[in-house]
């Protein structure tokens, strides 16, 4: 081989290294920020991956709210009409938050089956509804309870 040609070859290889490098980097980036969304019947049917950080939602039961007298601990309960998973979450509540609503929780799920959550998020009126909580009530067969208006 030519000592032209056997320089193109290394440099076409080198290049092609420091490509794979940075796509490999940049998908092992891209997996840990991926939050996958898991209803309340696949949590309690184990198809959600315990230890890693997912997002729940569903609608907050009635009665389920529990608040720590001395911290800011609060523990609910949230369902899809099927199943349902306790979520225990530390902080201020939003001011949306309200049982019988609908709401996403960001945070882990521990061996127990309780989500441990780091962020609560709650509608932001009266109609809306986050589009996976929607979607994983009219896949339960479910809708969403009727909402009262009050003038």
């Amino acid at each position: 081989m030519k000592p032209l040609r056997k320089k193109r070859l290394l440099i076409i290889l080198a290049i092609l290294a420091g490509i794979s490098i940075a796509v490999g980097l940049a998908l092992s980036a891209l997996q840990q920020n991926i939050n996958l969304f898991y209803t309340p019947t696949q949590i309690a049917n184990g198809d959600a991956p315990v230890e890693t950080r997912i997002r729940a939602g569903g609608m907050v039961e009635k009665g389920s709210l529990k608040r720590s007298g001395d911290s800011l601990d609060v523990e609910f309960v949230v369902t899809d009409f099927v199943k349902n998973v306790t979520i225990r979450y530390r902080g201020i509540l939003p001011d949306l938050f309200r049982e019988g609503q609908g709401i996403v929780a960001l945070g882990k799920l521990n061996s127990d089956g309780v989500l441990i959550a780091d962020e609560v998020l709650a509608k932001h009126d009266e109609k809306y509804m986050p589009p996976e909580v929607t979607k994983a009530l009219k896949d339960s067969g479910q809708s969403a309870p009727a909402v009262e208006v009050k003038p």
